[in-house]
């Protein structure tokens, strides 16, 4: 197999796309990182709804230009890349309607942009980015990231953060409060929301592992 079928019933259409889907090294926003999050697109479409070619297209390009977590532009992200998904678009003759319907889910997926999602299309594929947020997969890459960063596992004194103010770029176990285990309730789609609920379990139990170890 290779990588456009692994996204099939759209091969053709992620054969095009893949040149374009990602770019640098950071392995937490990877092509196994788009695969998985259509995966998740997929299974909430067959249930919501919408226009799976393109959810497909928006999936494939939502991380088509790399901003690291912990660079000023990271906010602009989504913008940079939903301008440039409009672009390859574009240029592979799509209508400017079906363009700018990927550019909004594009646009409005990202957390750090904070924008809503007014379409269907643009709510799943906030839902399926975000489940690969949460979850074991989740706690892979929130690990995975503090790594980049540079950052330490944990405050070895404080380790919960009762008696300090988090700091999720200075211990990577931070951010699970500060943002991960906020996500659940924001899922737009209730299929979104119902496999939400069970990766947040999952994160949550695996925190209370973790701290138990310590």
């Amino acid at each position: 197999m290779n990588e456009a079928q692994a996204f099939r019933p759209f091969e053709a259409l992620a054969a095009s796309l893949i040149p374009h889907s990602h770019e640098g090294d950071d392995g937490s926003h990877d092509l196994a990182h788009i695969l998985r999050v259509f995966k998740n697109a997929m299974r909430i479409q067959a249930n919501e709804g919408g226009d799976a070619r393109v959810l497909a297209a928006a999936v494939l390009l939502h991380d088509c230009v790399a901003v690291e977590k912990n660079s000023p532009l990271r906010a602009q992200a989504s913008a940079l890349a939903a301008e440039k998904a409009s672009t390859v678009l574009s240029g592979l003759g799509w209508s400017p309607s079906d363009i700018a319907a990927v550019a909004h889910a594009v646009l409005t997926h990202s957390f750090s942009a904070n924008i809503e999602p007014e379409t269907l299309e643009a709510k799943i594929l906030q839902d399926a980015d975000r489940l690969d947020a949460i979850g074991m997969v989740g706690a892979g890459r929130c690990f995975y990231i503090g790594g980049r960063m540079a950052s330490a596992l944990y405050d070895p004194l404080d380790p919960a953060g009762e008696n300090r103010p988090l700091d999720d770029r200075r211990y990577v176990i931070d951010h699970f409060k500060t943002k991960l285990f906020k996500l659940a309730d924001g899922f737009k789609t209730s299929a979104g929301r119902a496999l939400a609920a069970e990766r947040d379990k999952r994160l949550r139990d695996f925190l209370d592992a973790f701290m138990d170890e310590i």
